[in-house]
């Protein structure tokens, strides 16, 4: 439906003093601290992660040496999503002087929606990274979880076994627990955090814990490991789209964990229609949120 000028009454009445309600600053980007952005210029995407080889076993003299397989160990899938809005404006709007004034704060608002949109569909997979079903991932649980297959049998876990609130025991406990994850075929990866993500709730606790000299709590004179040993390099970032004010998140070094696919950048158009006069405005793009590797984040959704 347009908008007309029944809608728009008090801007077409002398004495007006201001127009607000779209020129609200807002929170942008936010994406870009936790995925790496690819391009796509197919339908969807699909990447595989491979196992390698066991430990090499010893050869005793004289015997034959032991031959190992590779195998594929499971297939994540990224859908594109096409996202899309618009507006128009009727041609008696146009004619009474409204098209300019309207048209700017109109498409503003557009913008605004669509990074909006964009950074909440974002944050799902991290919202919804602790239930499974439809949010599986390749290996089939989800994104944080303690049972991660492996194709020797085992598990790998990016969650703690007892969820667990942001504080210095869990955060320590979160890095030693990382660096105990193996690939495949059970083999250590020199994996680690690279930085904790945390809700608006837990910025203040996120401070505390990662930029004071001492000890977080406590009247004891000990240093803050955590700082002193550079634990979490990149330090922290608040994601305002994170609907559990008790979950925190760290981002790893594991490569190919979370992954954004363009395959359509914002664009914005617009158009005349002949029959009714109006002009249409539209903005659309078209991208994919998720994981392929869960070993590229830990998460913990609190206590």
């Amino acid at each position: 439906m347009a908008i007309s000028r029944a809608q728009l009454l008090k801007e077409l009445l002398p004495g007006l003093n201001a127009l607000f309600g779209l020129q609200y600053d807002t929170y942008d980007q936010q994406h870009k601290e936790i995925y790496e952005t690819e391009t796509s210029e197919r339908s969807f995407e699909e990447e595989t992660k491979l196992s390698g080889f066991s430990a090499a076993p010893v050869k005793n003299e004289g015997s034959a040496i032991s031959y190992d397989n590779a195998q594929e160990a499971w297939t994540a899938r990224y859908n594109h999503e096409t996202i899309a809005l618009g507006f128009s404006l009727t041609e008696e709007a146009i004619e009474d002087n409204l098209y300019d004034s309207l048209s700017a704060r109109y498409t503003k608002a557009l913008a605004r929606a669509m990074a909006y949109t964009k950074q909440t569909k974002a944050a799902a997979i991290l919202n919804n990274g602790f239930t499974g079903g439809v949010n599986a991932g390749g290996d089939g649980v989800a994104l944080f979880s303690t049972s991660h297959p492996l194709i020797t049998g085992g598990v790998n876990s990016n969650t703690p076994s007892t969820a667990a609130d942001l504080n210095e025991t869990s955060l320590e406990a979160a890095v030693i627990q990382i660096a105990g994850w193996t690939d495949e075929r059970g083999l250590l990866i020199a994996s680690k955090p690279k930085k904790l993500i945390v809700p608006p709730a837990l910025q203040f606790v996120a401070t505390r814990l990662l930029e004071t000299e001492l000890r977080v709590g406590t009247a004891d004179n000990d240093i803050n490991a955590l700082k002193n040993n550079g634990s979490i390099p990149g330090g922290y970032t608040v994601n305002n789209y994170l609907t559990d004010t008790n979950a925190w998140f760290l981002c790893t070094d594991v490569p190919n964990g979370m992954k954004h696919f363009v395959r359509s950048p914002l664009s914005n158009s617009m158009d005349g229609d002949f029959d009714t006069g109006n002009v249409r405005y539209k903005s659309r793009e078209r991208y994919s949120f998720g994981f392929s590797d869960p070993l590229g984040m830990f998460g913990s959704p609190g206590a």
